[in-house]
């Protein structure tokens, strides 16, 4: 039985801004065990769901997994397979993928999935706008608090997206941060299930939180503007310091850490790099 785990949260639509301005006691806890480090979405990859998460998902750029919208259509996950089914086909490794409110990661809505062969699945589909992708999410912590808690799984990616549903329904105001506090809660409940797993202290866990693009505030991206353009990754686990400058980081470096943080050498093209505090 492996010790090393890692769980990576995926939440949509979150401005670096928001996140440093508002009360989120159990991101902070993990930027305060590990790190924040922004995100510059790279030249080339538009500022939408479908490349960041691909890129996210593959460690590899939109000139190699050639997602460059929404609809994934001409996409080559075959050439360049996401972590989860990278660990679960080469490594025999136990994953899972929760999805509430965004059917491509999981689903072949729009030519998907990105996450193709995970071990396990939970998936959820609701009407995709804010009151929706909110009931996913909850539908989806649900499941995922569960099995986190009770179940060996070695590697998880879990999808949190009313943040960006209340982006384009609202904007970035009240009900923005609302979400994002709603959100912020969720996120501490699945860090509650890691921490109540029968074996939790033999184990080492690995946290991974991102999101893939950011919002105009009035609502909305693709634009390309830094508000849109700027995402985040924070952090804690083996090998992370704690409170170190890790600079700038790339979207594909997720996948890459995946890898790390569970000592495998995965035989894929990858164009991250593991994490790495700034000496």
């Amino acid at each position: 039985m492996s010790t090393s785990h890692v769980l990576v949260i995926g939440i949509d639509g979150t401005r670096l801004d928001f996140l440093e301005s508002e009360p989120t006691p159990h991101i902070e806890r993990v930027i305060g065990e590990g790190f924040l480090a922004p995100v510059r979405i790279e030249d080339g990859t538009p500022d939408v769901s479908g490349p960041c998460w691909a890129t996210i998902a593959t460690g590899t750029t939109v000139d190699r997994h050639n997602i460059r919208s929404n609809d994934l259509e001409g996409h080559r996950l075959a050439e360049h397979p996401d972590f989860l089914t990278v660990l679960s086909r080469d490594f025999g490794l136990r994953t899972y993928l929760a999805v509430g409110s965004w059917p491509p990661l999981a689903t072949t809505d729009s030519h998907g999935p990105v996450f193709a062969r995970p071990s396990r699945v939970t998936f959820a589909e609701f009407e995709q706008n804010a009151e929706g992708c909110d009931d996913g999410d909850e539908t989806v912590t649900r499941d995922a608090e569960r099995i986190l808690a009770t179940e060996e799984v070695d590697a998880a990616f879990v999808y949190l997206g009313v943040i960006d549903a209340c982006g384009h329904e609202h904007g970035c105001g009240d009900q923005y941060r609302a979400a994002l506090h709603r959100t912020d809660f969720r996120i501490g409940r699945l860090l509650a299930a890691v921490a109540a797993r029968p074996d939790r202290a033999t184990e080492a866990w690995t946290f991974i939180l991102v999101t893939d693009h950011g919002h105009i505030l009035d609502g909305g991206h693709g634009g390309g503007s830094d508000a849109e353009r700027t995402a985040w990754i924070a952090a804690a686990g083996p090998g992370i310091e704690g409170g170190a400058d890790y600079g700038t980081l790339r979207h594909v470096d997720v996948a890459a850490h995946v890898y790390a943080a569970l000592g495998v050498d995965a035989r894929v093209v990858l164009d991250g790099k593991a994490f790495a505090s700034v000496v």
